[in-house]
């Protein structure tokens, strides 16, 4: 029985009992009908490497139709450009020698001139004899699969070896993706974030975060990155790092219309360079304020008003409020030193620091107040609320005669000539941080004004 036969009724039979031969397409037909029906582009060559097929699919891609291609030797001259065709023809052609397909890649030549990278695979056709008769070859334009490669190539690349953060933030505003650095600037493992609301890993500067991103999914990508403050929790406790960030929104490329998967978050951790920018110039806005208050104090007619004169150039940006207490008379003869108030700035409201000098009486401060340590140990000390918070933080600066609201201090000593004169509180309220090393060596050098002024003027009672 042929290939073209089948069974049937009885009434299909012919004389002899035997089915009637069908017409049906001749094997070559067959195969060009089933070459052309193929999505992929297809070809082949005989051992010599002139082309014997060429179907439908590859006429689409490159213009040349099988009338045109076949029985062309290889792709010489027509669709490989002369420089590439003997190594384009070797690695087709060597697919022959080869167990399996071969893959390869290059650029093809279309019947209007244009290239086109293509990726092909290749195996040998082998006749009756098993021995290589040939090589078919299936081809196809691979424009979007290397674009799709290489941003897969770009997205494995950022996640794990950037030299700065990724976070892929979701429509919910929640990290979907984190890589290694990004990881370890919010101080946690790349799963453990996903998922996580933002307000959970970072204590301050999430509402400004926030907004960058609902901005992004909801207007674009901002034209300039952004530089954000931020606080990080982590097991070792609170951060703050600064953060110079760059958005870009991302949208579904499938979707007809742009659909919103979330934002891309790149940043840097500028942290130290930021801080050294702010420290150098909050040294020289401090320079200058010191060089301002020594010339307007020397434009006062009485020391004593010098006193206060580098008393308000020194609150500037640095507390807000501030006292100073000399020693009274005889006061370091006896066991326990005693303290005048002699200047204040004022508690209820703001204005110029002011001469106070209370009749000369003692300020009745509690043993182991800041300002007694500070004129005992002839030193800078340091004394703040802690975590105390509404009713407790005023309970404790009304115990120390400060101005409501107090919650940091800073008393350093007054010296000149190897005296002890007395001692210079700075305060600060709550919406200032605590005071640091940097703003006691600040307040070192405001007080050496501060004593200089005071021993010139040896303070009568009359002028306090």
């Amino acid at each position: 029985m042929s290939a073209s036969r089948r069974s049937g009724a009885t009434d299909e039979l012919g004389p002899e009992g035997s089915e009637p031969e069908r017409e049906g397409p001749a094997g070559s037909d067959l195969l060009a009908a089933l070459l052309d029906g193929m999505d992929a582009a297809l070809c082949a060559f005989d051992a010599d490497g002139v082309v014997t097929h060429w179907n439908r699919e590859a006429e689409r891609i490159l213009g040349w139709t099988a009338e045109e291609a076949v029985g062309r030797a290889g792709f010489a001259g027509w669709a490989v450009r002369s420089a590439d065709a003997e190594e384009v023809e070797a690695r087709l052609m060597s697919a022959m020698d080869a167990p399996g397909r071969q893959v390869n890649e290059f650029a093809l030549l279309t019947k209007d001139g244009g290239r086109v990278l293509v990726r092909t695979q290749s195996a040998a056709v082998r006749g009756p004899d098993r021995e290589p008769a040939g090589v078919y070859c299936a081809f196809s334009e691979v424009h979007a699969q290397i674009d799709l490669e290489r941003s897969i190539a770009l997205s494995e690349a950022l996640l794990e070896d950037a030299g700065w953060g990724v976070v892929l933030v979701d429509a919910d505003l929640r990290p979907a993706v984190v890589n290694a650095y990004a990881a370890r600037a919010l101080g946690a493992g790349r799963t453990s974030v996903l998922g996580r609301p933002l307000g959970e890993l970072l204590s301050q500067g999430v509402e400004e975060l926030e907004s960058a991103l609902t901005h992004v999914l909801a207007e674009g990508a901002p034209p300039a990155p952004a530089e954000l403050w931020v606080t990080v929790r982590t097991p070792e406790g609170e951060r703050r790092r600064c953060w110079r960030s760059g958005f870009v929104r991302l949208s579904s490329p499938l979707a007809e219309e742009p659909v919103p998967l979330g934002v891309g978050w790149l940043f840097q951790d500028v942290t130290e360079a930021r801080q050294g920018e702010q420290e150098a110039s909050l040294l020289r806005f401090r320079t200058q304020q010191l060089h301002r208050a020594a010339r307007a104090a020397a434009e006062c007619e009485k020391p004593a008003e010098a006193v206060t004169v580098h008393l308000d150039f020194a609150l500037a940006g640095f507390a807000d409020h501030a006292v100073i207490d000399r020693v009274a008379e005889g006061g370091t003869d006896t066991d326990r030193v005693r303290l005048v108030r002699i200047a204040e700035t004022p508690s209820g409201a703001p204005g110029p620091c002011r001469l106070d000098g209370r009749a000369g009486l003692p300020v009745l401060y509690a043993d182991g107040h800041p300002a007694l340590q500070c004129v005992e140990r002839a030193g800078t000390v340091r004394a703040g609320a802690g975590s105390l918070k509404g009713e407790a933080a005023r309970e404790w600066a009304s115990a120390r005669q400060w101005p409501q609201g107090t919650v940091h201090a800073l008393c350093t000593v007054l010296r000149s000539r190897g005296r002890t004169l007395g001692a210079v509180t700075f305060l600060r309220t709550s919406h200032r941080t605590a005071f640091e090393r940097a703003d006691a060596m600040y307040a070192e050098d405001v007080a050496a004004h501060i004593a200089t002024a005071l021993d010139l003027a040896a303070l009568l009672p009359e002028e306090g």
